[in-house]
């Protein structure tokens, strides 16, 4: 299997108008799955978090999530949504291997919250209004592992295993109604709009937000139409997308292969595809159901959810700022530049930096430590920053003492070592390396004049304007003295004895 042909994506903007639909599923991070007790929990051995109810077996009743009911309710709030007074489940009848019911529980017609927006800015600072259709609630699959093809799909496989640990976990879709005029910027857009989708989710700590875990994934749906046509064309769905890049690059691709077909006198197929992250191309899944295929019907276990409206008003004072807004207002109050704001952004370093802002140390500091040592040290260690055994307040305390001249970078560098290592507080890691700078200028002038009998020219240059020659002397007593020693002022000694 490989890539079909592609129009060159100028050409494919000049003659189709793109039409996009965003479908961005969220796991929610409650302690257990939407319609029982099981424990919600990622990395478990196979079929440990299973039960009678999530699979489906005969007799047993499902009971509603009340904190994935309020955490819906809150995503809700955020996207703008107004909040049903009836919301009731539905099921979603279709067989597939990783749902032992052969149906999803699901909202059709009366979801939780329906009729938002979102303002998604773009690289260009370009703002786009996405409008909301729905936000509704729903219950996950289990996952299929393909064993013994080459792509680790169904093609080709051997068999496939199948997990119901996620079976029943407590998901919201967020359904887009469709977008238009995005033309050359649909596949920014798309990325875009994801990426605040997670923001906001991770947020309000209802979700983990971990797309690659798939806590946030992404159905992308891609359609094009001649100029100036007013009927939408076929559109196809590319699903379970879980990265932002891979959004971006798979509406491009979308654009490129539908629209060289179409150039060509064909037709699109309404159809699920696969996203092939290592080849860079969707491949044909399945023919795409529309909802009567799915023969929804009123779930007959479970009563309507109706949330009082105080109940309502209560999660939405709970609401925290907006991260766009946020975003904003640290970038003006730290006056990075746009890339060092970037580079934050995009590490996914923000909360770490802001804490460690918080924690007494200046926005600049805490920015070169959290995307320069700190960064370094997670990918050696191939962490996320923010599993890094060391918390803001101790990084800020490490920067105090640098500030104070207690410490030079090197010994910084080495301190935060120690407490990533588990050797404790900095203060402990300090006292237990005996990481201290030599104050004693006894001890320095005596370390700068035998410098100096070794290298009895330095003086002569520096006299001569050659400044840069007390570079050498700087060396040789740093490594005199351990390194313990601030380099500024044993420069400022040697000029000092220059002039003298």
């Amino acid at each position: 299997m490989a890539k079909e042909p592609l129009m060159d994506f100028e050409e494919a903007i000049e003659r189709f108008e793109v039409v996009i639909g965003l479908e961005v599923h969220v796991e929610l991070n409650t302690k257990s799955k939407m319609f029982c007790g099981c424990a919600n929990v990622f990395g478990n051995e196979p079929n440990t978090n299973v039960c009678p109810i999530c699979l489906g077996l005969p007799g047993a009743l499902p009971a509603v999530n009340k904190k994935a009911v309020e955490s819906s309710i809150a995503i809700g709030l955020a996207l703008g949504c107004e909040i049903a007074p009836n919301g009731r489940f539905a099921r979603k009848n279709y067989f597939y291997p990783d749902l032992a019911k052969n149906f999803q529980t699901s909202q059709y017609d009366e979801p939780i919250a329906f009729e938002g927006k979102l303002d998604v800015e773009i690289s260009d600072g370009q703002v786009f209004e996405v409008l909301i259709e729905r936000a509704h609630m729903e219950e996950d699959a289990g996952k299929l592992t393909h064993v013994g093809g080459a792509t680790g799909r169904i093609q080709g496989a051997e068999y496939s295993l199948v997990d119901f640990n996620r079976a029943g976990v407590p998901l919201v879709e967020i359904v887009t109604k469709p977008v238009f005029g995005a033309g050359a910027n649909a596949p920014e857009l798309a990325g875009a709009y994801v990426r605040n989708i997670r923001d906001i989710v991770k947020a309000m700590d209802v979700s983990d937000a971990k797309m690659e875990r798939g806590n946030v994934r992404c159905d992308a749906n891609v359609s094009l139409r001649p100029k100036g046509q007013e009927k939408l064309g076929t559109r196809t769905e590319t699903k379970n997308v879980n990265s932002i890049r891979s959004v971006e690059n798979a509406v491009r691709y979308e654009i490129q292969r539908q629209a060289h077909i179409l150039a060509g006198g064909g037709s699109i197929t309404q159809e699920t595809r696969h996203w092939h992250e290592d080849r860079g191309y969707t491949s044909a899944g399945r023919p795409k159901s529309d909802a009567d295929d799915y023969r929804y019907f009123p779930e007959p276990d479970l009563v309507p959810v109706q949330p009082a409206n105080s109940w309502i008003e209560e999660i939405r004072e709970s609401l925290p700022e907006n991260p766009q807004q946020r975003r904003k207002r640290l970038g003006n109050d730290w006056g990075f530049s746009e890339l060092e704001f970037r580079d934050v952004v995009n590490g996914d370093l923000l909360d770490l930096v802001e804490a460690t802002v918080a924690a007494g140390t200046t926005p600049q500091a805490a920015r070169k430590w959290w995307t320069g040592e700190l960064s370094r040290q997670a990918n050696a260690m191939e962490l996320s920053t923010s599993e890094l055994a060391i918390a803001p307040d101790q990084v800020a305390t490490i920067q105090k003492l640098i500030d104070a001249g207690d410490l030079t970078d090197r010994m910084a560098r080495e301190v935060v070592a120690g407490v990533i290592a588990g050797e404790g507080t900095p203060e402990q890691v300090i006292e237990k390396r005996g990481l201290k700078v030599v104050t004693d200028e006894g001890a320095l002038i005596a370390a700068i004049d035998e410098a100096l009998k070794q290298q009895p020219d330095v003086l002569e240059k520096i006299r001569e304007g050659k400044v840069q020659a007390a570079g050498a002397v700087i060396g040789a007593v740093m490594k005199a003295m351990g390194g313990q020693v601030d380099a500024a002022r044993v420069r400022e000694l040697i000029l000092e004895r220059a002039g003298s």
